[in-house]
This record gives C-alpha cells, sequence and structure tokens, in this order.
C-alpha cells in the first residue's frame, strides 16, 4: 500500500493545476494518467518534426493561470502575438485592439448601436436574459446582420465549444461583459504542452508524483468516504491510500469509479443531466509559405463553419521544422452538443479552409481531428456545470465538467483548481476525527 495525501486522476490542465497547489502547500500528491504524457485534452503531440496541439491551442496571460505558476514557482513560457487577434470582415483583416466592442461592431453594421446597448444592459442583473434564452434569439432582437451573426458565432466557439443556438445567451453576455472580452493569450514554443510539462516537473520537486501509462480502475470508499483506490501499472494492480482524490476525468466517469451505490440518486440524476460534451473539428496544417498574416488568431464573420485560424511560427517558430510554417483551423459542428455528420461538417470546413486562405489548396495536412464524446472540448455547455464537490466528502471533480459559471477553457480548468485545493486544505488541516465539512 503506497501512502499519498491525495490522489489526482488525469493529468489534464485541471489535475495537474490542483496538484501543483497542493504541493506548493506542502501536500504530497499523486498524479495518475493513462496516457504517456501530460495536459490530456490540452497537450501536444509531435507529427513529422510538428508541434501539433490536440486541443486547448492559447492559454491566457495576465490572470490566474499566470498567476497560478507564479505563486507555485513553475515555468510559464508563453508568447504573446500582436495584436492577439484579428477579425476577418468584408474580405479585410481588421484589428479592434484597444477599440472594444463598439469598434469591432461599427465594421460589421450600421444597427450596431443596438446591439452595444444591448451590451450595456447585460452588465446590469436586470439586463441578463432568461437562462432559456439562446445567445441567437437575444442576438435577432437586435440585429439579423449575417455578419454579426457570424462574429458571435466565431467567440461561442472559439471560447465556449459551442453554437450560439445552444449557449445560453445568460452565459455569453456575463462572460464577455463581465469577466474579460477581449483577453490577453499566447502560444507555447513547445506546444501547449510545455506549461504542463513545467508543472509535472514543480510537482515531483516538492516531492510528488507523476505516474504515466497509468490507469485508475476504481476508487475505494469506505463509511461514506474515499480512502484510495486500485491502480494499474506496468502490468500489475495495486492499492493506493489517500486522504482525498480528485478528479480530473469528468462527473460522470468519476461517478463509474466510486460507484453509483456510494452515491445519492438525486446527485446520479445531476450528473446524467449536465453530462452533455460538446465537440470542435480541427485541420492542423502546414506549408512552406506563409497562409496567414494574422500573427495570432484570425476570427471570421462570414464562413459555414470556420470559427478561427491560428498562426503558430508566427510567434514561435520553434512549433515547426525550419522554413515550414504551422496552422490550425478549428470549426464548431451543427449541433455541437449532439450527434452530427462528421463526413460532412468536415466538408464544410475543408471548403471554409479553401475559401478563407489562399494557398491551403497546396498545404500539406498534417491531421484532421475530431473532438466529441469522452474526449471532447468541454464536457458540459457552460451554464450547465455541476459544482466540484460531490456527495463524498473528501472526492472532488476538477476541470471543465465543473466550471464556475460563464468560464471556459484552461482558465477554467486554473479557476476550479484553486477552489478544490483550497477545500482540501482546508479539509486536511483539520484535527482527525472532525466532523467532514459539506
Amino acid at each position: 500500500m503506497q501512502r499519498y495525501d491525495v490522489l489526482v486522476i488525469g493529468a489534464g490542465a485541471g489535475g495537474l493545476l490542483t496538484a501543483a497547489r497542493l504541493a506548493h502547500l506542502g501536500y504530497r500528491p499523486l498524479v495518475v494518467e493513462r496516457l504517456g504524457y501530460v495536459g490530456g485534452r490540452a497537450s501536444t503531440r509531435d507529427v513529422d518534426g510538428f508541434k501539433v496541439n490536440n486541443g486547448a491551442i492559447v492559454i491566457e496571460t495576465g490572470g490566474l493561470m499566470e498567476q497560478t505558476f507564479a505563486e507555485v514557482g513553475a515555468g510559464f513560457e508563453v508568447r504573446m502575438p500582436a495584436p492577439p487577434i484579428l477579425y476577418r470582415i468584408g474580405g479585410r483583416d481588421i484589428d479592434v485592439t484597444g477599440g472594444g466592442w463598439g469598434f469591432l461592431l461599427s465594421r460589421l453594421t450600421r444597427q450596431g448601436a443596438r446591439v452595444l446597448a444591448g451590451l450595456a444592459a447585460a452588465r446590469t442583473d436586470g439586463g441578463l436574459p432568461d437562462a432559456e434564452v439562446s445567445t441567437t434569439d437575444w442576438l435577432r432582437t437586435f440585429t439579423g446582420n449575417v455578419a454579426v451573426h457570424g462574429i458571435f458565432r466565431a467567440m461561442c466557439g472559439s471560447v465556449f465549444a459551442a453554437g450560439p443556438d445552444e449557449l445560453p445567451a445568460r452565459v455569453f453576455l456575463t462572460y464577455f461583459t463581465r469577466k474579460s472580452a477581449f483577453k490577453k493569450f499566447g502560444f507555447c514554443p513547445q506546444g501547449t504542452i510545455g506549461i504542463w510539462e513545467s508543472l509535472a516537473r514543480m510537482i515531483t520537486a516538492a516531492g510528488g508524483e507523476v505516474w504515466l501509462h497509468s490507469e485508475v480502475r476504481s476508487v475505494t470508499v469506505e463509511d461514506g468516504l474515499v480512502t484510495g483506490a486500485v491502480v494499474e501499472r506496468a502490468g500489475a494492480t495495486a492499492p493506493v491510500s489517500a486522504r482525498a482524490v480528485v478528479s480530473d476525468i469528468g462527473p460522470a466517469a468519476t461517478v463509474a469509479l466510486a460507484g453509483r451505490e456510494n452515491l445519492p440518486d438525486s446527485y446520479l440524476a445531476a450528473v446524467k443531466a449536465a453530462d452533455r460534451p460538446c465537440a470542435m473539428i480541427s485541420v492542423n496544417f502546414a506549408s512552406q509559405q506563409r497562409l496567414l498574416e494574422a500573427p495570432g488568431l484570425l476570427s471570421f464573420a462570414s464562413t459555414r463553419r470556420l470559427c478561427y485560424a491560428a498562426n503558430f511560427t508566427a510567434t514561435c517558430p520553434e512549433m515547426a521544422p525550419p522554413g515550414w510554417q504551422l496552422y490550425v483551423g478549428t470549426a464548431v459542428p451543427r449541433p455541437s452538443a449532439d450527434d452530427f455528420d462528421v463526413a460532412a461538417e468536415t466538408e464544410l470546413l475543408m471548403a471554409d479552409l479553401q475559401d478563407e486562405i489562399p494557398g491551403f489548396g497546396s498545404a500539406r495536412i498534417l491531421s484532421t481531428v475530431v473532438t466529441r464524446d469522452d474526449w471532447p472540448p468541454q464536457r458540459a455547455i457552460a451554464g450547465s456545470d455541476l459544482p466540484p464537490g460531490t456527495p463524498i466528502a473528501n472526492l472532488w471533480n476538477v476541470g471543465d465538467g465543473v466550471k464556475e459559471y460563464a468560464s471556459g477553457g484552461t482558465t477554467a480548468c486554473a479557476e476550479t483548481a484553486a477552489i478544490v485545493a483550497a477545500g482540501i486544505a482546508e479539509r486536511l488541516s483539520q484535527p482527525r476525527g472532525t466532523p467532514p465539512a459539506r
């Protein structure tokens, strides 16, 4: 029996950020990851010398993510493109840096003032629509302009991996009027995996462990509390003891490991209702010619499915072999949270790339990736997430299935990691025998 303070299931963004915070506080975490690399759905794989991200491509700077790395003493190499994002409107790539919503909407439609008034109203609680109103329906009350709807669709896809007809307007408006409308972000020269490897090194240097090619087969529950898990590693299974368990594999998978019989029916019903993973389709491609002038992200107002394209090597030439440029184009299918025709949706994305990126026809396609089901960009449509705690007092979920309201991406993982690490630290600091805080 190997004993640890905290067992973390999954070395994705949420799991590593939580483990790093706990290790920094002096606890001994064990991170168990079934894959052979860290980062999960925000990692990077090598494809013939190209550093191809398999999910999240940008990392927020200046916020809680960067703050966490500084706090725990882990390296955070993220380069910011300038400008970070351009918007393709009417065939031109527009920089709205410093101009915000007003400048962007003025370039799209004469009705921009009406939409801007709706955004201003949303800054007050009384100006937010009901939770059932979709972003599309809210926007229709101000304008039917196709380009405006296209930009809002691209924003929904880029931040929340969902279509505007599926994403509640209340979520969209809360994010863009109260949290961070035009965030600062950048690329990692090693691919996104670079910062996660930095966290893994910090965790092991602080006395924790990270086991790759290992898998938690079941979580042990005794007298209403988790006491550890059974882990398969190197072809053998062994019990691991832990005072708390954190799961970064989503609430539904956590239920399966802990056993439905150990959780109340009300919680099982809530998990089932919230288990609506969305989907994205990405085409990673390369060229020896520069195909995009935008140094970071390029968002599109008038496409069939394409939400954005990213130009990695303008900022991080290390991500491709010498003489090559590396790009990705990403789309949100319709519908994003239910079944869809993969071949048809991929064909629409390819057609957009042909139309919008001159020279794409001669580019080298490195991979076409569909993320969905048990490997989604988001485990729940934003706004329907569960809280990170569970009815088992020392079992927590972390990551994109338990996001804070109106949050998304790896930033949401940093937020839940801070909440969960604080909860665990409070619990483990209590004298043994103290009634559990629920």
